[in-house]
């Protein structure tokens, strides 16, 4: 498919609250094109958190137009909206996410369960993509037997599991060591240089300077947007 697999035009956010309307985005514009590696930064109360919650089609704009693949979003109804999600978008959180009685088998084959890939077929898949991350010896570990490092590794796992047009990561290493997050950072660079779509939330300068692209947030304005000079490369 041609064209950006996300495009936005003037998007704007505004809540209701007891002392009135609260504006968080006042127009945003961005474009995002196949195989790019975008690490969004911003301090808190900036707006970045709301802007990814719309990517992601976890809530919906006021105001403008947010498409994806192509196709205008924000008047779709929450069951189309969970459609898409499942469809074309892959999530990584900071917490990690994974269901703790389940193996990391049974977490990463999830989607593909709602998704009602045979059985057979999902434990293939699944493994296949534990393999990838490097956790295919611990397949059959509850996330409590496994380092934090380790259960973030099978949330990626799982986010690729339907394979998504593009990945959204929240504060991946934010629960993270330094030296894990290095890890984390290290899997993120391959898999987009393996063709991968990839955005970013994050505080930290050094998981930023992964990416290729950094956009700022200031105010619920999008204040900078440049490619990222000297990549770091853990």
């Amino acid at each position: 498919m041609e064209g950006p697999v996300i495009k936005t035009v003037g998007l704007k956010k505004a809540y209701i609250t007891d002392a009135g309307s609260l504006e968080v985005l006042h127009g945003v514009d961005f474009e995002l094109q196949r195989g790019e590696f975008v690490a969004i930064m911003g301090p808190s109360g900036s707006g970045k958190s709301t802007f990814m919650n719309i990517l992601g089609c976890l809530d919906v704009p006021t105001e403008g137009n947010y498409y994806l693949l192509g196709e205008s979003v924000e008047k779709l109804s929450p069951d189309q909206l969970a459609g898409r999600r499942n469809r074309f978008l892959g999530f990584v959180f900071q917490g990690f996410n994974l269901l703790p009685r389940a193996d990391l088998l049974e977490n990463v084959a999830l989607p593909l369960l709602y998704a009602k890939v045979p059985n057979a077929q999902r434990k293939k898949k699944a493994m296949e993509l534990l393999d990838r991350v490097g956790l295919a010896p611990w397949a059959k570990h509850r996330p409590s037997q496994v380092s934090g490092g380790q259960q973030q590794r099978a949330a990626l796992a799982r986010a690729l599991a339907a394979s998504p047009s593009l990945v959204l990561a929240d504060e991946p290493t934010g629960n993270l060591d330094s030296q894990t997050s290095d890890e984390m950072m290290r899997l993120f660079i391959e898999l987009n240089e393996q063709g991968l779509t990839l955005v970013v939330v994050t505080h930290e300068s050094d998981v930023a300077a992964c990416a290729k692209r950094l956009t700022r947030f200031r105010d619920g304005l999008l204040i900078e947007d440049k490619a990222v000079e000297n990549r770091r490369r853990p």
